[in-house]
């Protein structure tokens, strides 16, 4: 899930808003507003905004410290972590490959809930040492700030728990099978399979609750349900693809024949010429023989169309060290993975400084295709 707001970075990680989150957030404000509201009514509406307020961002760095946790633990373990990107329900840590082992697993999976757990725990300590007795409404507003947080990321370590896919239960359930089966691909797909039942036991009890007269908490059930559903079966298919892809690397169906143009090449030649008469649409960019540069017609249109004659391909292309590019030998399952994560629609292929070929989003679905057609 790529971040729509880009907050800054924390020791090298990016961390990001999807616009989902603001809705949340919205929303937990004015929950947390009337809660508060209806707990202290002598409380002025004033501190009782701020309070709900305050309560929502530290709810937020919350979340962040549970994520962080989970790039932390996989970072331990060699495995980078690109970004953290809030959304909807919760938080995701990007990270660049999937654990090489079971233990390795179990602990980027557990460290999450781990560390919520002490959150709630400190909160609620901290709330007890200001003088808050346990199931007796709090007295302060700071209190009642701790006690909230205190709850609510408890509840956050319980629910994180679930044991399925996408859930962090469903990774610490994945590493165990793993480790009794030996098998990576069975055990993710045991955790899909647990985390689609899980989900439609969700969206069922949320449509029982809310046409028995729940209201929104209902609806808000189902929508979890939905959203774990939609990510377990995501999980599912990207299981499928991966071992249909097994033993089979980028060189063996990259495209060999890769178009190849000069840096000095006119803009308007190579559109008239290349881009509308050949049917190609992504050319490498060499110069002296060199690679330094691919462009397609994304890039050309980046630029106004009167401007064309007076521009060559190495002006508009993107520069070789801007792109991902991968090896002949790397899995093939690794190469669409880099596609999904960068959006992008192809990857150069070079070997030794030579431009091998191109690996593209449509060249794999055409694999693809093609075994479906065949049944193997």
């Amino acid at each position: 899930m790529n971040a729509q707001i880009k907050l800054g970075r924390i020791y090298g990680i990016e961390i990001g808003l999807h616009y989902s989150w603001l809705i949340i957030a919205v929303l937990i404000s004015l929950s947390l507003s009337q809660y508060f509201g209806n707990a202290h009514p002598d409380w002025s509406g004033g501190v009782i905004w701020t309070m709900a307020i305050v309560t929502a961002l530290l709810f937020f760095v919350a979340i962040v410290l549970h994520e962080l946790s989970h790039a932390a633990v996989a970072r331990m373990n060699g495995i980078p972590v690109r970004s953290i990107t809030l959304f909807a329900l919760g938080g995701v840590a990007q990270m660049e490959k999937e654990a090489d082992d079971a233990k390795t697993e179990f602990w980027i999976g557990i460290c999450g809930p781990l560390a919520s757990a002490v959150i709630g725990f400190v909160c609620l300590g901290l709330a007890w040492m200001l003088g808050w007795t346990v199931l007796i409404e709090p007295a302060t507003p700071l209190m009642a700030i701790l006690v909230w947080l205190g709850y609510v990321n408890l509840a956050l370590a319980i629910f994180n728990m679930i044991p399925g896919f996408p859930m962090d239960g469903g990774r610490v359930l994945r590493a165990i099978v793993w480790q009794i089966t030996g098998n990576a691909a069975r055990a993710t797909r045991i955790a899909s399979i647990t985390g689609q039942f899980l989900a439609y036991g969700f969206i069922i009890l949320g449509l029982f609750q809310f046409f028995g007269g729940a209201g929104f908490g209902g609806l808000w059930m189902a929508f979890i349900g939905w959203f774990l559903l939609t990510a377990a079966k995501a999980s599912y298919v990207q299981n499928e693809l991966t071992e249909k892809l097994c033993g089979i690397t980028v060189g063996d169906i990259m495209m060999r024949d890769c178009p190849v143009l000069e840096s000095r090449h006119n803009l308007q030649t190579f559109v008239e010429d290349y881009l509308l008469k050949t049917g190609q649409r992504c050319f490498m960019v060499t110069e002296n023989g060199t690679p330094i540069g691919l462009i397609t017609s994304h890039e050309v249109k980046q630029f106004e169309q009167k401007l064309w004659a007076f521009k060559t391909v190495a002006d508009v292309m993107r520069p070789i060290e801007n792109l991902h590019v991968v090896a002949p030998e790397m899995p093939l399952a690794e190469a669409l993975e880099i596609i999904g994560r960068e959006d992008v629609n192809q990857l150069p292929v070079i070997s030794n400084g030579r431009i091998e070929g191109i690996i593209s989003r449509d060249r794999i679905l055409h694999h693809l295709l093609t075994r479906q057609e065949l049944n193997i």
